[in-house]
């Protein structure tokens, strides 16, 4: 069982690991296309966020953001397929950040192409979301080995 469920971690953390591993290599010195398709969604996110709360988001540069994503996802991974919650968590915190500000269905009219295709990647989005959440939670609620202490043995005299 343990097998199976090292495979089933590998397959899961496979998407990361792969994006991670593409915008690495995609990176170069201004953070490659995911900066760049980044930079619309994250200004047009901030507006959002500062009409709606009144809060200012900080002007950051893409290709932090973008660095910043590929160690999430990358770090996250390795540890997620050893089986550890702070994989887990560094995904689930991926997840949480990326997924409004790449998934804007939300500025979309609902007629159009590009709402129904972001609506199914964020939704999709929320599947791996909730995976990682009851992964955490399965973790959490398993009691965790305890040694038994040997009895210590009687002498005889």
């Amino acid at each position: 069982m343990a097998f199976i469920s090292f495979v089933g971690r590998v397959l899961f953390v496979s998407v990361f690991i792969l994006s991670a591993w593409q915008e690495f290599n995609e990176f170069g010195i201004d953070g490659g296309p995911a900066a760049k398709a980044l930079r619309p969604k994250f200004v047009v996110f901030s507006k959002h966020v500062s009409s709606h709360t009144g809060l200012q988001v900080p002007e950051l540069e893409m290709k932090h953001l973008v660095a910043a994503a590929i160690a999430l996802k990358g770090i996250g991974g390795l540890l997620f397929i050893f089986g550890s919650s702070i994989g887990a968590y560094l995904l689930l915190l991926h997840q949480l950040i990326a997924t409004p500000i790449l998934y804007d269905f939300y500025n979309y009219d609902p007629e159009r192409k590009e709402f129904i295709q972001l609506f199914t990647k964020f939704t999709q989005s929320l599947a791996l979301l909730g995976a990682l959440l009851f992964f955490i939670g399965m973790k959490n609620s398993m009691p965790r080995r305890q040694f038994k202490k040997k009895a210590p043995k009687t002498k005889i005299l």
